[in-house]
């Protein structure tokens, strides 16, 4: 029989960042990792899209990234890989401002992918493994 090693990993939840809206947690803990699920532009409190343009979604994308991050104790300063999907690569331009500015000096590894869609038709969803110290 396969053992069950559901007790080494905790979940995350917090009221900053939108609830799931399927079966997932918005991160889990294993040891000192913090895997995030992919955050779209919703409002938090409203559940709505926030935006009609990659500018506006790309801030509430890194706005609810950074409430999950913190929820978990760590912070966007302990991301060690990012994924990042768009719906159209043109938009990468801006994105990339928004993603940087919210980063600094902080880089952690990224891939960015363009795809068909996302949930709710967003354009912009993102997704971090981060430490927790």
């Amino acid at each position: 029989m396969a053992s069950d090693n559901r007790a080494n990993f905790s979940m995350v939840a917090t009221g900053e960042a939108p609830a799931a809206i399927g079966p997932y947690s918005q991160g889990v803990i294993v040891g000192n990792l913090l895997f995030s699920a992919g955050q779209i532009p919703l409002n938090p409190g409203s559940m709505e899209v926030d935006g009609a343009d990659i500018e506006t979604q790309s801030e509430r994308v890194m706005a609810n990234l950074d409430a999950v991050l913190r929820a978990a104790g760590t912070s966007l300063n302990n991301a060690v890989k990012t994924t990042c999907f768009l719906i159209d690569l043109n938009d990468f331009k801006a994105f990339n401002m928004i993603y940087g500015r919210w980063f600094g000096e902080h880089k952690p590894a990224r891939s960015t992918v363009q795809v068909s869609e996302l949930p709710r038709g967003v354009f912009v969803e993102v997704e971090c493994i981060a430490i927790i110290p």
